[in-house]
């Protein structure tokens, strides 16, 4: 079930689309995002404290997944949620929220498609709590998703 369609609440909150052309086939790039040993290659800010980031994924539709790391000063971030959708190498949709706001549930959704001998990633992530929620995000998104292109390049 959609859950905009089940409060139409959520549809007036703010979300955020992203798009990266990778240098990479659909299927690097989905592995990216669904092994943890690739995933943690790429995820995270730059101040995560270096062998910090642990990856649980259960990639499977109503599997969950956890990401952990602690950054240069020693705080604990942790973020989590359940896998919606998932098809292999074209689409990912999850729900996402940090350990420290877990009532501030969001949703992202990640389609691949072919590009040439690349990669269209269409990131979306939406259902923010606010404003300051999607700008946050859109900032480290970005910064994660400098990391990926190179990760997967």
């Amino acid at each position: 079930m959609n859950p905009v369609k089940a409060d139409p609440s959520l549809a007036a909150r703010p979300g955020l689309t992203l798009t990266r052309r990778l240098r990479a086939r659909p299927e690097k790039v989905y592995a990216a995002w669904t092994e943890p040993e690739k995933l943690i290659a790429w995820f995270g800010p730059a101040s995560v404290k270096p062998g910090s980031l642990r990856a649980d994924l259960d990639v499977r539709v109503g599997g969950r997944y956890r990401i952990s790391f602690e950054d240069d000063a020693g705080e604990y971030f942790e973020v989590g949620g359940i896998y919606r959708e998932v098809v292999p190498s074209e689409r990912l949709v999850f729900s996402w929220a940090w350990h420290s706001t877990p009532e501030r549930e969001s949703q992202v959704t990640i389609s691949l498609k072919r590009e040439g001998g690349g990669t269209l990633l269409i990131f979306n992530h939406e259902q923010f709590f606010d404003a300051v929620a999607r700008d946050n995000h859109k900032r480290g998104w970005t910064e994660f998703f400098d990391k990926l292109e190179n990760v997967v390049a």
